[in-house]
């Protein structure tokens, strides 16, 4: 697939750069397939609008994992953590700027141990991280609360980013909502652009992800499943295909993708040339997407992290 298909134009302004209030107060686009209108709802309606599915989702928070740090010279150093490797401390690192550092320096609470290339190092953190939230590059906004980039069900610490997704829900949705848990811990890849001329060409790095027992006990016997965010939808197909509950997915959902456990879709709106948009078109057809885009920008709906969500029935 051509990657231009996953480009889009989009005013600056619908960026989002800072969360609904309340977070079930930001708006809905609700795609049912075969019907020839979307419809504009609110977060909260979402109880109102399911027809028995089983909503999933990924309880993974984020590290406050982006580091300032100084070396003994007194130069600037940031450590971006991107995925911990070891219950004893040992992370991967985005590390800038990395030219000029070696192995064996020492930054405060972090020790480099090994390069790893384009920037990435094998770091060891001693004690807990104690950094910055790592938020997207196009949030400009200072985030005045931290756990605004936490979804309120998030409990195993080790994402790099939010799964922005479930940032709309709030302990009443969930109550309603009574939904089944997966875990997947979001690398910074997952929002990595294409930028080979192919999405064959594109490789997506794997991201550590974890199924209780019980709980795909739960996913498997439902009729419906409503996977909410793209990584639960990695974790939910991984598990379809392979049958193991925990271990890594590299699994790339692009366009022809054949769904196996996922019926309903819950996510927010991607950047263009993203994987995240092509999982997007893989379930719901690239021209209906793309056509769902263009309206949401019509309608003026606020794009990424922060922005406004769509649900595909």
């Amino acid at each position: 697939m051509d990657t231009a298909a996953l480009d889009y134009e989009l005013p600056p302004e619908l960026v989002a750069q800072t969360p609904a209030e309340p977070r079930d107060t930001s708006r809905l686009l609700v795609y049912r397939r075969g019907e020839a209108h979307a419809q504009h709802r609110i977060f909260r309606d979402l109880p109102d609008l399911l027809r028995g599915e089983l909503v999933v989702v990924n309880d993974t928070r984020v590290v406050p994992a982006r580091l300032r740090l100084r070396r003994e010279s007194g130069g600037a150093v940031e450590v971006l953590l991107v995925e911990r490797l070891s219950d004893n401390g040992a992370w991967e690192a985005l590390v800038r700027p990395s030219r000029r550092l070696r192995a064996g320096e020492e930054l405060g609470a972090v020790s480099l141990r090994e390069p790893l290339g384009e920037g990435r190092w094998l770091v060891e953190v001693h004690g807990i991280p104690d950094g910055e939230m790592p938020l997207p590059p196009y949030i400009h906004e200072p985030l005045a609360d931290p756990a605004r980039y936490q979804t309120v069900y998030g409990r195993v610490e080790g994402s790099a980013a939010a799964p922005t997704a479930g940032l709309h829900f709030t302990p009443a949705l969930l109550r309603a909502l009574d939904p089944a848990r997966v875990t997947l811990h979001v690398g910074l890849d997952t929002f990595r652009p294409v930028s080979a001329e192919t999405l064959e060409q594109h490789e997506l790095h794997g991201e550590r992800y974890s199924v209780a027992p019980a709980e795909w006990e739960r996913i498997a016997e439902a009729e419906r499943v409503l996977a909410v965010g793209t990584t639960t939808v990695r974790v939910l197909e991984t598990v379809a295909r392979a049958g193991a509950l925990t271990g890594r997915t590299d699994l790339f959902v692009t366009p022809g993708f054949e769904f196996r456990r996922v019926d309903a879709l819950l996510t927010n709106f991607h950047l263009p040339r993203s994987t995240l948009l092509a999982l997007v078109m893989a379930f719901a057809g690239v021209d209906v997407v793309r056509d769902l885009y263009r309206e949401a920008i019509a309608e003026r709906y606020r794009f990424y992290s922060f922005g406004d969500a769509m649900l595909i029935l």
